[in-house]
């Protein structure tokens, strides 16, 4: 198990930190995983390599985090990103409740939705690289970011033609 951590612990850590950029919180939620096989190592078995069950843990995990604590992101060059994005209409919107709104929109798509948006927009990834890390094509991809940007797009329609 020793030999497992010191091998496998910097590349978990790496996998977590692209969907939590919190090199500390993947740390902790990288010796999580770690904890749960060690809890598990009677019956612990996978059906596939190591690392990739690694890695897939490791990602669940952080998007346990992510729902349980509802996290916020406070980056203001990444909230400009999306405001960037919006009409002129919205840009009547004051700045802290502009940013409220785009995180309540973020926070309300489905999960792996919200996910690729996250490592495409946030993350600054690749469709490629995304699907890498996520074990999916990229075709799905795809489908999720033109999912997550109707999504969006639908939101704030709706809130211009409210004003």
């Amino acid at each position: 198990m020793e030999t497992m951590f010191r091998e496998y612990y910097p590349f978990l850590c790496k996998a977590i930190i692209r969907v939590l950029p919190d090199a500390h919180l993947a740390e902790d939620l990288a010796q999580d995983v770690f904890f749960d096989i060690w809890n598990k190592r009677e019956n612990f078995s996978i059906n596939t390599s190591l690392q990739a069950y690694l890695r897939r843990a490791g990602i669940n995990r952080a998007l346990n985090y992510i729902r349980d604590r509802k996290i916020r992101w406070d980056d203001e060059e990444k909230i400009a990103f999306q405001a960037s994005n919006l009409t002129d209409a919205s840009r009547k919107i004051e700045g802290e409740e502009l940013k409220q709104k785009i995180e309540e929109a973020i926070n309300q798509l489905p999960e792996r939705c919200r996910l690729v948006f996250t490592l495409s927009r946030f993350e600054e990834m690749s469709y490629q690289e995304i699907a890498d890390q996520l074990g999916i094509s990229i075709k799905t991809v795809e489908n999720q970011m033109s999912k997550a940007l109707r999504i969006l797009r639908e939101a704030f329609d709706e809130e211009l033609k409210g004003e």
